[in-house]
């Protein structure tokens, strides 16, 4: 039913970038506006790029939800310090309420138990209420505010928010 699949090769790369396209052009327009999500869609979402994280040490994953594509995440371990970022985890808008992000982020946490990752963190966008509300439901909590120059004149303003893994 519920399916993660290790993003390694062009094709898993590439549905990755696709359903970045499709979420993220429907999700943040409204928060962040159409030009800073085209912007970060090339630079963070796009074939290349994605290519590029994993290249560097980044785990993707493609969600598949009946065989249907569904959403992914992305886990950027430290090693050193026992933390990991969980720097993506979407789920397509019409599969939102089915408990898709829920197992997302089981998924996130037990890659993290295999690593001994003690900490997952992430940063969310402050105006994200459906995300933020997700996250601190799950056991996420606010440790602070991150704002972070991209480029071209755009800039994240983001909550940080930890959560301790158990062995």
């Amino acid at each position: 039913m519920v399916r993660f699949e290790l993003v390694e090769d062009g094709r898993g790369i590439e549905s990755v970038a696709h359903l970045a396209r499709e979420i993220w052009t429907e999700h943040y327009t409204p928060i962040i506006g159409q030009e800073q999500v085209q912007y970060m869609l090339e630079n963070f979402q796009s074939v290349w790029a994605i290519n590029d994280q994993i290249q560097k040490g980044v785990l993707y994953y493609l969600l598949s939800y009946m065989e249907t594509k569904a959403g992914y995440l992305a886990l950027e371990p430290s090693g050193q310090d026992k933390q990991a970022k969980l720097s993506k985890i979407y789920v397509r808008s019409d599969l939102r309420g089915l408990g898709l992000g829920r197992k997302a982020l089981q998924q996130a946490i037990n890659v993290c138990r295999q690593l001994s990752v003690e900490i997952l963190w992430l940063t969310v966008n402050k105006n994200n209420k459906g995300a933020i509300d997700f996250y601190e439901r799950t056991g996420f909590i606010k440790t602070g505010t991150i704002v972070q120059n991209i480029g071209e004149g755009f800039v994240m303003d983001d909550y940080k928010m930890i959560i301790k893994i158990s062995p």
